[in-house]
C-alpha cells in the first residue's frame, strides 16, 4: 500500500500518518513513514523523542551525499547532473526506526522548491520513485498540498491520495485543489478523511460541501490527541479512539481499492 496524505496546513495530517502507520505496523507490515512537508512533526506524533528525532538529517542536507550520486553541489541549477541518481541504500541508512516503521524526512529544497533544475530534486525524485516502486514496504507520505515532491510518473505508483479536511470552507477549498493536483499527476484514487469533527454538524459539513468525494471516515476532535500533541508522545499509544477511528479508515480504504 502507498498512500499520499494531503490537506491545508494544520487539518490533521500528521495525526492521520502517525495513526495509519503504526496502524499497519502493529498488523506486522514494514512501513516507511515519510514526513515530506516543510513543517516536519511526523516523529514527535509517532512518539519519537525530541533527543532521537535530532538524529534524522532531512535527505536535502545530506550535501556530501547529494553530490556524490548526482555530481553536482548542492544549491547550484542548471549544468550537468545525473538525474537518476543511486538511492536504494538511503532508506535503510538514513531513517530512524520505531518498531515496524522507519520514518525519513525530506526537508526542504531552498529557492526554486523541490521541483528546480538542481541536484537536490533530481536525488529526491529518485527517492520517491524507489520508494513508491522498487520497495515493497507501506508507505506513507505527509505531504504539503502542492505535492511538490512528486513527479507525474512516480505519482502513478501511488495507490490513493487521502485529502484530509475539516470542517471549513478553506480546507474543503484546498481539498478541491489537491484533487485537481491528482488528476493531473494520474492518481487513481483520490478520498476524503474528515479531521477534527466534533459532531454530527461538522460531519454533514464536510459530506455536504464534498459530494463528489467518497469519504473514509472521520477523526473526531479528542482530547487525548490535544494532550499528546502537548507532551510530545505518541498518538496511537495515548488515544485508543482516534486508533479505533483510523483502523476503521484503513479497512474502508481497503475496500474501496479492492471491492472484491
Amino acid at each position: 500500500m502507498k498512500l499520499a496524505v494531503a490537506g491545508k496546513g494544520g487539518v490533521g495530517k500528521t495525526t492521520l500518518c502517525s495513526l495509519l502507520a503504526m496502524t499497519y505496523a502493529h498488523e506486522g507490515k514494514n512501513v516507511i513513514a515519510i514526513d515530506a512537508d516543510p513543517d516536519a512533526n511526523l516523529a514527535s506524533a509517532l512518539g519519537i523523542s525530541p533527543e532521537e528525532a535530532e538524529q534524522i538529517v532531512p535527505i536535502v542536507e545530506l550535501k556530501a551525499l547529494i553530490e556524490e550520486r548526482t555530481g553536482a553541489k548542492p544549491g547550484t541549477t542548471g549544468g550537468f547532473f545525473k538525474l537518476n541518481p543511486r538511492v536504494d541504500d538511503i532508506p535503510d541508512r538514513f531513517s530512524l526506526k520505531k518498531d515496524n516503521v522507519r520514518l525519513m524526512v525530506m526537508g526542504s529544497v531552498k529557492g526554486g522548491g523541490s521541483g528546480c533544475a538542481c541536484p537536490e530534486s533530481a536525488l529526491l525524485r529518485s527517492l520517491m520513485s524507489h520508494l513508491l516502486v522498487g520497495r515493497t514496504d507501506v508507505v506513507v507520505m505527509d505531504m504539503e498540498a502542492g505535492l511538490e515532491h512528486l513527479a507525474r510518473g512516480t505519482a502513478k505508483a501511488v495507490d490513493a491520495f487521502l485529502i484530509v479536511v475539516e470542517p471549513g470552507l478553506r480546507s474543503v477549498q484546498t481539498a478541491e485543489s489537491i484533487k485537481r493536483l491528482a488528476g493531473d499527476l494520474d492518481v487513481p484514487h483520490t478520498f476524503v478523511v474528515g479531521s477534527k469533527t466534533s459532531n454530527d454538524g461538522d460531519r454533514a459539513f464536510i459530506r455536504e460541501n464534498l459530494p463528489e468525494f467518497e469519504i473514509l471516515g472521520f477523526i473526531n476532535r479528542n482530547p487525548e490527541i490535544e494532550e499528546a500533541d502537548r507532551k510530545g508522545v505518541g498518538i496511537f499509544e495515548s488515544s485508543p479512539i482516534a486508533a479505533r477511528e483510523v483502523k476503521t479508515i484503513k479497512d474502508n480504504l481497503e475496500m474501496q481499492l479492492n471491492p472484491t
